[in-house]
């Protein structure tokens, strides 16, 4: 595959922008975290001091959580895929509207370097119609594009082809359930290479207890919030998004803050870890019952990577399904496989390398081995 020399990938999140220059052989040249106010980019000066001390670039890969239906392939950023892209940030107001703006800034920037946006969604437009469906009445699904998205697409396509050069297996022959633990979080079934199915849906709130997201919550509680709460449609989202989860449930975002203070009898931090841990533990049975059956359970992410008690406390659940880790594995670094020796099911630990299938996905695309857009 032929493709750009020195490429630089810009991943927009709700509160950062983290940027990487990778060269032809995905060695990383230069990287920064940029902080920024909630779906928001940063200024033209902050991403052109960045660039100055960068160097030349052949290509900009970006980041795009929401393609919708309209986008299932990674696309060559013009004007028409920028309208439609706009068209679509209510779905993901913070992430989008962030990718959007970094994205104008650096056309701005980089004037005739070819850009590309990735979508967080597109690995999921392979789920059969019976994970993808909504129960709802055909004309409201046609009318609106009701379906059910996913989410973490790029994490979740890298982790499963990273687990299968780990166990040194074809990933055709590969049952996977990927799953990606972090401030947002969500897990995907991978069978042979393809998404069938995954716990985030038509926006990134449905599935997981997450750090400040609820995970899925009854509708029908919703529309009583709003009917008999008397509260609005905008905050409620608001307090969905950013108010629930771990957060709501025991004042405490961060994962590690939680482990801490459960160890020291806090009940609401361990309410908080035992609801986080129910809901995974049936997400990830749920996900292999998708494919009759599991060869690999895989975690990335900042806390599926650096926490070995999750791990531990969510392998000790799954016992059922042959999934047995190794302690001294367990708390060891980097990429590698944990399980106990004969265990049914592999479990591995992979660093998220959201970058690395970015770049591979604009190399597709700008060596025509892609498609240009969805």
């Amino acid at each position: 595959m032929t493709g750009p020399a020195r490429m630089l990938v810009v991943n927009a999140g709700s509160s950062s922008v983290k940027l990487r220059v990778l060269d032809g052989q995905d060695r990383l040249l230069a990287s920064r975290d940029l902080n920024t106010a909630a779906g928001q980019a940063p200024g033209d000066k902050e991403l052109a001091g960045f660039l100055s001390e960068a160097g030349a670039l052949d290509a900009v890969g970006h980041r795009v959580v929401h393609g919708g239906n309209l986008f299932s392939k990674p696309a060559l950023l013009d004007a028409t895929v920028f309208e439609h892209l706009e068209s679509l940030v209510d779905l993901a107001p913070l992430h989008q509207a962030a990718a959007l703006a970094a994205a104008r800034s650096l056309e701005r920037l980089l004037p005739g370097v070819p850009a590309v946006a990735c979508f967080d969604t597109a690995f999921h437009a392979s789920l059969p119609s019976a994970a993808a469906v909504y129960a709802l009445p055909r004309d409201l699904r046609q009318r609106f594009g009701l379906r059910r998205f996913g989410f973490h697409g790029l994490s979740h396509s890298y982790a499963s082809r990273r687990c299968a050069e780990l166990l040194e297996r074809p990933l055709e022959e590969l049952r996977i359930v990927t799953c990606h633990l972090g401030s947002g979080a969500s897990l995907a079934a991978v069978a042979a290479g393809r998404s069938v199915d995954t716990t985030m849906g038509f926006t990134p709130l449905e599935g997981l207890v997450m750090a400040t997201r609820s995970g899925s919550v009854d509708p029908g509680l919703i529309l009583w919030l709003v009917d008999r709460g008397k509260i609005a449609s905008p905050d409620l989202l608001e307090i969905l998004e950013r108010h629930s989860g771990l957060l709501g449930l025991c004042g405490k975002s961060d994962m590690r803050e939680v482990l801490t203070a459960a160890r020291t009898g806090d009940s609401d931090a361990n309410l908080a870890l035992d609801a986080y841990i129910h809901r995974l533990r049936a997400s990830i049975a749920s996900m292999t019952a998708a494919m009759n059956g599991l060869d690999a359970l895989v975690f990335t992410g900042g806390v599926g990577e650096n926490s070995s008690e999750v791990r531990r406390i969510t392998a000790d659940g799954l016992a059922f399904l042959g999934v047995r880790i190794e302690a001294a594995a367990n708390e060891s670094t980097g990429d590698r496989d944990i399980s106990q020796a004969g265990a049914p099911v592999r479990t591995v630990v992979i660093a998220a390398r959201e970058d690395l299938e970015i770049a591979r996905e604009v190399r597709l695309v700008l060596s025509g081995e892609g498609r240009r857009t969805g």
